[in-house]
């Protein structure tokens, strides 16, 4: 503090108040952390510039993308690969497999490892095999993107959290950054974060933002050893047409059924030829329940043909051909839960 001139035209301030000093202690607290966050900010927004390593060879590594159910992992994922391999909605739980997209950029090749949301509300057997492919996701990859709802943290954030091993270096991903009026009112919570991770890096960015997520390549370049490629520059995803015609058909499911169908309907594939640029696919929905089976039929069969209408079209414009759809709907009760039938429709 700078000390005041005494003037006889300038009535002489009295002492501080010991509460006063209380409150100037506590304003200095509060700016702290703000002055810490626009660090982390400036050194994040040029992360790309200032920290890329030196060009000498291929680089490649997995990176695992984890977060609670719903926080825009999927989004992320296909944000980051340029095209659509990770189903989406607004159904908890959509992502159901570890989806595995690759991006070539220059020398270094990232491969992105997108894992069901963790599970902690049901403890059936499928939700016991979606928590194992997280657990064995965190384990097996050379960096972690851990997803969260800028300015939010909850029980089910947490749980995730609580699996991140120490020793794989862990970025925060603040997503939906865009949300946030003043950078001020997220300074206690990035504090908090710090708190409870020693997370390498902070990156505020927007899924939907195409600068945030080039950017995003910069900051994870660095973490990923030197070593050849593991796919080809031009693949995309390790997973089969098979694989996202089943996926495709369960993300319309969702989307027209909204909250009214149960989260345990899945979809397998009965049938996948290929007749030159003409696919034929048979496909059937499990669900649990005869009135779930309603639910997705609907009046005339209308909600069923328009799950089949709009699952075609995407299928026709990611393989570039027709495509001939079937889709049944059949009744396997318990099927969640029954460990031996999670396995038989795919799930790890």
């Amino acid at each position: 503090m700078t000390s005041e001139k005494k003037t006889p035209k300038r009535p002489v301030r009295p002492a501080a108040s010991a509460d006063a000093k209380a409150g100037k202690a506590a304003g200095a607290e509060l700016a702290q952390p703000n002055a810490e966050l626009e660090a982390m900010l400036a050194k994040a927004m040029t992360a790309r510039a200032n920290n890329a390593p030196p060009v000498e060879g291929q680089r490649c590594g997995l990176i695992a993308i984890v977060g609670k159910p719903n926080v825009g992992k999927s989004t992320l994922l296909n944000a980051l690969v340029g095209q659509k391999i990770s189903i989406t909605s607004r159904k908890a739980q959509t992502t159901r497999h570890r989806i595995t997209g690759m991006r070539t950029v220059g020398p270094t090749q990232y491969v992105f490892v997108d894992t069901p949301g963790f599970q902690t509300r049901h403890g059936n057997a499928l939700n016991r095999s979606l928590n194992k492919t997280v657990v064995g996701a965190v384990n097996d990859v050379d960096l972690i993107v851990f997803v969260v709802e800028a300015g939010q943290f909850n029980q089910a954030d947490a749980k995730v959290l609580s699996l991140l091993p120490a020793g794989t270096p862990a970025i925060l991903l603040a997503n939906k950054f865009d949300l946030i009026h003043r950078r001020a009112d997220i300074a206690p919570w990035l504090k908090e974060m710090q708190e409870r991770h020693n997370f390498a890096e902070f990156v505020p960015m927007s899924a939907n933002n195409a600068k945030d997520v080039e950017r995003l390549f910069g900051i994870c370049e660095k973490y990923l050893p030197e070593q050849p490629w593991m796919y080809g520059a031009e693949e995309l995803t390790d997973r089969s047409e098979r694989f996202m015609a089943a996926e495709i058909v369960r993300e319309k499911l969702f989307r027209l059924t909204g909250d009214e169908l149960p989260y345990t309907s899945t979809v397998i594939i009965d049938k996948f030829e290929q007749e030159g640029e003409l696919r034929r696919i048979a496909a059937t929905i499990v669900v649990e329940r005869d009135g779930h089976k309603g639910m997705i039929i609907g009046e005339k069969g209308e909600k069923l043909k328009r799950i089949g209408t709009e699952a075609r079209h995407e299928l026709e414009a990611l393989t570039g051909g027709k495509v001939f759809l079937e889709i049944w709907v059949k009744v396997r009760s318990g099927w969640a839960d029954d460990e031996a039938r999670v396995k038989t429709f795919g799930y790890e």
